[in-house]
């Protein structure tokens, strides 16, 4: 639900790893090396990173490093659609592998709050999880209000698109159609699109493609699985019908962004 660790007693974190939490990585002191997806990151002092529920990382080089890596579900921190919206503004757990180092200029704020967090958890005192909510939202305002300070472009998304976000991604096998979201969802396809093009200039099925194709870069490149088990994993009954969507979205063949991407 709501972890909070230092780098030294978190050795599993160099080594590849997904977890359906929201990982935030704050670097109090050295630089390190973050591997997300397949991008790589670089992180100094008083950097801050945040990391999307689902996203494959690690840590691939550390440089006399030292700092916190805060992880929360969203069952935890959404409990209203403000929480939610919160998570994703301006792209902080952006689900499109957008996924950038923010130089914090005051850190005092952030390390303050973590450590807050740490003695909370640990002491676990009458209703510490409502105090641990809430310093959790100022760091994510206060990294919000360098985003902002710096030039960055104010997005904030509507918590119904998030969740169409979230449950498709939890959803892959499953290969539902946009008309049985749009139900679990109690909304229309119409406002999905809506919210989509709004959001990412796409309609809500293209959304849909793209978070497979991601997706699929994950399994190919971090599981040891065959094609045809990757496309049967994301719903395609048909491995051949997989490899002709995957060129479509990376103009690469799934087989061979495997053999030259696979970890």
């Amino acid at each position: 639900m709501i972890e909070l660790k230092i780098f030294s007693n978190h050795s599993e974190i160099a080594h590849p790893r997904r977890v359906r939490k929201y990982v935030l990585i704050w670097c109090s002191k050295g630089g390190l090396t973050i591997i997300v997806d397949e991008k790589e990151l670089h992180l100094k002092q008083y950097d801050v990173l945040t990391i999307t529920s689902g996203q494959i990382h690690y840590i691939k080089e550390w440089q006399d490093a030292d700092g916190f890596i805060l992880e929360f579900t969203l069952d935890f921190f959404g409990k209203t659609d403000n929480d939610i919206e919160l998570i994703f503004q301006n792209g902080l757990f952006c689900h499109f592998d957008m996924n950038e180092v923010i130089a914090i200029p005051n850190p005092v704020a952030i390390q303050s709050n973590l450590l807050q967090i740490q003695q909370e958890l640990e002491a676990q005192p009458f209703q510490y999880l409502i105090t641990v909510h809430s310093r959790i939202e100022l760091i994510l305002v206060e990294i919000n209000r360098v985003k902002i300070e710096r030039g960055d472009e104010i997005w904030k998304p509507d918590a119904l698109f998030l969740k169409f976000l979230e449950l498709v991604r939890s959803n892959f096998k499953h290969n539902y159609s946009l008309t049985e979201f749009a139900r679990m969802l109690g909304t229309t396809e119409a406002r999905l699109n809506e919210q989509s093009k709004l959001h990412t200039g796409k309609t809500a099925q293209n959304v849909i493609y793209g978070l497979i194709a991601s997706e699929a870069k994950r399994l190919l490149t971090y599981q040891d699985l065959t094609v045809k088990e990757v496309a049967y994993e994301l719903g395609f009954n048909d491995p051949f019908y997989f490899s002709n969507f995957f060129k479509k979205y990376t103009n690469i063949s799934p087989k061979l962004y495997q053999q030259q991407f696979s970890i």
